[in-house]
């Protein structure tokens, strides 16, 4: 499927992403595994990776949306 021009999240998907991304990063600090994590948030293994991947480079703020998607 593809974004129409512009396209990406609304604020409110943006907010209900967050509530994923938040628990994700208090398992990382836990140092629990990227399995766990997945199967616990219902999300992929891929996913968490590239959220840990970010977390560890940017810390908690690494996971919050950067805001709406811009036309170029």
């Amino acid at each position: 499927m593809r974004y129409v021009q512009g396209g990406g999240l609304r604020p409110h998907e943006q907010t209900a992403r967050e509530r994923i991304r938040m628990p994700a990063a208090e398992g990382f600090g836990r140092g629990e595994k990227n399995t766990v994590i997945a199967k616990d948030l219902r999300v992929s293994r891929r996913s968490v990776e590239r959220r840990r991947r970010s977390w560890r480079e940017n810390g908690i703020e690494g996971l919050r949306c950067s805001g709406p998607a811009k036309a170029r």
